[in-house]
């Protein structure tokens, strides 16, 4: 599976943002999708998952509340609301797909990512 992410952007604190990941393919509610982030020289982290259904999803304590994963299996698309946007919030986003039913918090868990997106939250 292919994955493109867009609608990262520049938002000061307190503002919102949708990413949006498209997958390519016709096997899109077979995969498990994961969001992740990566700041400036720090590792690449989880910040979201959700299930091949969307029923069931997964976050980082230092998102949650404020970020909600969401996915369209009709469009091949997975979302990621942000809301309340921090500056610490500020990364590279990525999404990532894994052919299963686990929730995995861990990059490793993940065999196909998208490109990237960046989000700056200026203070």
């Amino acid at each position: 599976v292919q994955l493109q992410a867009s609608g990262g952007g520049l938002v000061q604190a307190g503002g919102s943002l949708r990413l949006s990941c498209a997958a390519s393919g016709r096997t899109f509610s077979m995969y498990v999708m994961g969001w992740f982030r990566q700041a400036p020289g720090k590792e690449r982290e989880f910040v979201a998952a959700i299930n091949r259904s969307g029923r069931s999803t997964n976050y980082a304590d230092s998102v949650k509340g404020r970020f909600t994963i969401s996915r369209d299996n009709a469009k091949n698309t997975v979302y990621l609301q942000m809301n309340s946007l921090k500056p610490e919030d500020t990364a590279v986003y990525y999404c990532a797909a894994v052919y299963g039913v686990v929730l995995t918090p861990t990059p490793g868990g993940y065999n196909y990512w998208g490109q990237g997106t960046l989000v700056t939250v200026s203070s």
